[in-house]
């Protein structure tokens, strides 16, 4: 299989509507991503492979969830970064309301929380999209079978490093936790990135992944997890352990 699957390519358009009706043999897939060429080359992948089946895309969280309901695929290969709320929270819904659809996580996150989180929430399997083709293949399969797939880079850092209840909560990074104080106590984006010497946009990528690993949104809700953990009770740059 060719490596360039996020290329750009001729693959038909992508959408649900007037998706093939599903064969009774074939592995039912759903690509939940929120980038049109992205969910192109994974459907020209997944439909060149005997036994898969693409049968609907979807572009943001509520979109999967509607249509993981709305075809019952066996299989749901979901991006961990799409508009609409978090997929990793949207991970035990999905295993609630659809017990008989597995999930797949194609992610570039290569974070050893988020794996532990999906794997946790009920995903079946935890694929980086840098090492995919074969990996995704092999995990949609596994997957349809009630096995796990995890990256095996990924499932060796994550060996080296367990989830232990003495760390920070919830896997927060030492810097994670002071970009996460610093929220608590109002400052701006802007004005952490000045504090931390980091830039405005390296910031917001902390924030996201806070946001991801804590399962919380607003603003509210971070203060109030930072008030939970004993974060705002510590000296900046010595907010964990």
């Amino acid at each position: 299989m060719s490596s360039n699957v996020f290329e750009g390519t001729a693959a038909r358009a992508a959408s649900p509507v007037g998706a093939p009706r599903p064969d009774r043999d074939m592995i039912t897939i759903l690509i939940a991503d929120d980038h049109r060429v992205v969910r192109q080359g994974l459907r020209l992948l997944i439909d060149n492979e005997a036994g898969l089946q693409v049968v609907a895309e979807a572009g943001t969280v509520p979109d999967a969830e509607r249509l993981v309901r709305a075809h019952r695929p066996a299989v749901l290969v979901l991006d961990l970064n799409m508009p609409g709320g978090s997929s990793l929270d949207a991970i035990p819904r999905l295993r609630q309301d659809a017990p008989d659809t597995e999930i797949v996580v194609l992610t570039m996150q290569d974070d050893p929380a988020f794996a532990r989180k999906a794997l946790q929430g009920g995903a079946r399997g935890f694929v980086l999209k840098e090492a995919a083709d074969e990996e995704l293949l092999e995990a949609i399969r596994l997957a349809a079978a009630g096995d796990t797939y995890l990256n095996p880079r990924l499932g060796a850092r994550m060996a080296a490093t367990p989830d232990r209840p003495s760390g920070p909560p919830d896997d927060l990074s030492q810097r994670e936790l002071e970009v996460l104080r610093l929220i608590a106590l109002g400052h701006t984006n802007a004005e952490i990135a000045d504090q931390l010497f980091l830039s405005t946009r390296t910031v917001e990528t902390h924030r996201a992944h806070i946001q991801q690993k804590i399962s919380r949104t607003s603003r509210a809700e971070l203060v109030r997890y930072a008030l939970d953990h004993g974060l705002l009770e510590t000296e900046s740059g010595n907010c964990g352990p």
